[in-house]
């Protein structure tokens, strides 16, 4: 039997119990590649621009960090207004995030990952479901109302695990250090695909996707005119705005296809 079609607006998002396992099985996923790197990988140019391997995890640091002590995330932003003012708030964040590790080395940001990255992770569960779903993270970020659900629940059951594992393809892209993939990306991509259905407002088109984080999904309502045909990481990489190492293919109806190649999604 042929891989089922789903409609992407019926995936179901990610319950907070099973937020617990895939930010887990990333912050693992991630630990891994991180340790498997040599010397001279900490130095290589990343999809971010300006951001080398090295920088990209002290962001990752810095940003699980914060997820226990929001006061510091605060103060980052605050200091980046003064440091970066042509950047917005969350982009300023992040460079001061790095700036703050500028002088630790790779091995040193893989030892405080693995410190810190389980206890922010932990740090989120603690908090009352109530109190997820209420805290808006526009408070902090004027960014977080472009989001599909602006709350610290949808950073919980979302974005922590995405962050980290588009970071991680970057890392493996940057290095050439084999991206292993299982069942917790699959479940990351899904959410991909459905934050992709949510704000879609063109055509049907159909997303056949392949690889350990595939699956067929269908955008919008009706037959679909157009069909994409990637791997599920190229995709991925194409809705984040960083170039796909993998063709896209695409057929049907032009307006469909248009809307598949102008697609993004919020990492």
């Amino acid at each position: 039997m042929g891989t089922p079609t789903v409609a992407a607006r019926d995936i179901p998002r990610t319950s907070a119990a099973r937020a617990r396992e895939v930010n887990e099985a990333e912050i693992r996923a991630s630990l891994a590649i991180m340790g498997s790197l040599g010397a001279d990988a900490w130095s290589k140019p990343t999809a971010c621009t300006g951001w080398t391997v090295r920088d990209m995890v002290a962001h990752e640091v810095g940003q699980y960090e914060e997820l226990p002590k929001p006061w510091l995330m605060v103060s980052r932003v605050r200091h980046a207004r003064r440091t970066h003012p042509g950047l917005g708030a969350l982009d300023g964040h992040n460079e001061t995030q790095v700036e703050e590790r500028g002088w630790t080395s790779g091995p040193e940001l893989v030892q405080e990952f693995a410190r810190l990255a389980p206890r922010g992770a932990r740090s989120l569960r603690r908090m009352p479901a109530p109190m997820r779903r209420r805290m808006r993270l526009s408070m902090i970020f004027p960014e977080g109302k472009e989001l599909p659900e602006d709350s610290m629940e949808y950073l919980n059951s979302v974005l922590v695990a995405r962050d980290t594992w588009m970071h991680r393809v970057d890392i493996s892209d940057a290095t050439g250090v084999e991206l292993v993939l299982d069942e917790h990306d699959r479940e990351i991509m899904n959410q991909v695909v459905l934050d992709l259905a949510l704000d879609w407002t063109g055509p049907p088109c159909l997303l056949e996707l392949s690889g350990p984080a595939g699956g067929r999904h269908r955008l919008g309502s009706g037959p679909p005119v157009a069909t994409l045909r990637a791997d599920a990481v190229d995709f991925a990489r194409h809705l984040s705005g960083r170039q796909p190492r993998g063709e896209l293919r695409y057929e049907g109806d032009e307006d469909g296809v248009a809307a598949l190649v102008t697609a993004r999604v919020l990492f």
